[in-house]
């Protein structure tokens, strides 16, 4: 009895023992996580759909996988409210098979970021033209957007190797600085005035994605080097975090540039450029308009479910481990992304991540879509909201104007 006690506990396998299940609960997700590491494949498959149909439209698979198919998909397949109980917590969380999951992301996503750059550089046996490069560097910066999803989760863990594994995966991105001002920053400040990665109501997402970029590389500087300061040394170091993962950018960079050429380095700030826009957008969606108030001590109150936006569509969920479960991210910033749980009280997006940063894009249908839900969660006292600078001097008016009730 007490080995089975131990197994259930530690995710160990003992005779006897059903690692997928724990006291009848099982995790009908458990082998639907495989999805996330087969993202980088799209790179390899644009190419394959191109080589048998000659239809240079492959080469945007990645995009029309992403934006088209996946929010099909979501609508059809629909939400999973399930959570599980408190006596699988222990086992689920120390189940290593949700580990290897994430860490299998990282050898395709430089597998497919060689393979795109022998294609850049003339290989592929096939003619690439203007299009298909702009394609291709899509699909691989979309593959370097979830990456960065992935060294989210890893770089939440204490283990030594996947906070390195975390910061290899925003290499390719160029979004190292994302390791320290994530952890150290976001998650001390969300949905607070002093959080540059909490929009605001009535704030466009191409405003939000300039003040979010240039504010989290200033904060994630200030953390390291209030960091070195406090032991007495210089932040000019390469235990500097936010050197460090800039460096390993750099080191990526010019042995891919070394090897295949300069041609590939246009599409490699191209992909970048992607990857971490992706990131900022998903930044907008997850606490826009949400604000935590201020105690009579001057502090601000404590993290709660509704200061984060959640949904719970599955295809998104599964390729992005759980990160639309944002408001048990917050209260649980440790828990690993298989145990995190629904919160009935969070605010819900009226659809998946896919979906939401496709609306963002044109502004007036995100107010639409989205002001009002924000108005009705603090019960039409907009004091309370985080407004954008245009709202807070228009006031309730032209956020009212700008809403329409919720679809």
């Amino acid at each position: 009895m007490e080995s089975t006690s131990r197994a259930e506990h530690r995710g160990r396998t003992e005779p006897g023992h059903d690692v997928a299940t724990n006291k009848g609960w099982r995790d009908r997700k458990r082998y639907l996580w495989l999805l996330a590491p087969i993202v980088p494949s799209l790179v390899a498959e644009s190419w394959f759909l191109v080589q048998v149909t000659s239809v240079d439209l492959f080469w945007w698979f990645g995009p029309i996988l992403t934006f088209l198919v996946v929010p099909v998909l979501d609508h059809l397949v629909g939400a999973d409210a399930e959570n599980p109980p408190d006596s699988a917590l222990a086992w689920l969380e120390n189940d290593r098979f949700y580990r290897w999951v994430t860490m299998l992301f990282l050898p395709g996503q430089y597998l497919s970021l060689l393979f795109a750059c022998w294609i850049w550089a003339g290989g592929g046996w096939v003619h690439m033209s203007w299009v298909g490069k702009l394609g291709l560097m899509f699909t691989v910066g979309i593959v370097g957007g979830i990456a960065i999803s992935t060294a989210h989760e890893l770089g939440h863990r204490r283990a030594g190797l996947e906070r390195r594994l975390s910061k290899l995966a925003l290499a390719q991105s160029g979004y190292g600085h994302f390791f320290v001002e994530h952890n150290r920053g976001h998650h001390a400040r969300v949905a607070t005035p002093e959080d540059p990665a909490s929009s605001r109501l009535g704030e466009s997402l191409y405003a939000f994605i300039g003040r979010s970029l240039t504010g989290g590389v200033r904060s994630a500087w200030r953390l390291e080097r209030a960091r070195f300061a406090r032991i007495g040394t210089t932040h000019w170091s390469l235990r500097n975090d936010v050197l460090n993962a800039w460096l390993l950018t750099l080191v990526l960079f010019v042995i891919l540039v070394v090897w295949f050429g300069v041609v590939v380095l246009p599409w490699l700030i191209g992909q970048a450029i992607v990857g971490f826009c992706m990131l900022e957008a998903v930044n907008y969606l997850e606490h826009y308009g949400l604000r935590r108030q201020k105690l009579a001590d001057g502090r601000y109150e404590r993290v709660r479910a509704w200061h984060s936006w959640n949904s719970n569509t599955i295809v998104a969920n599964v390729c992005l481990f759980h990160l639309q479960r944002h408001s048990d991210h917050h209260a649980h910033p440790v828990r690993r992304y298989q145990t995190l749980r629904h919160a009935e009280e969070a605010p819900q997006l009226p659809s998946g991540y896919a979906t939401m940063m496709l609306i963002a894009l044109i502004p007036p249908l995100w107010r639409r879509i989205m002001d009002w839900r924000v108005i009705q969660h603090y019960g039409g006292q907009l004091h309370l909201a985080a407004l954008s600078p245009r709202y807070a001097k228009q006031g309730r008016r032209a956020a009212y104007r700008d809403a329409s009730p919720p679809l």
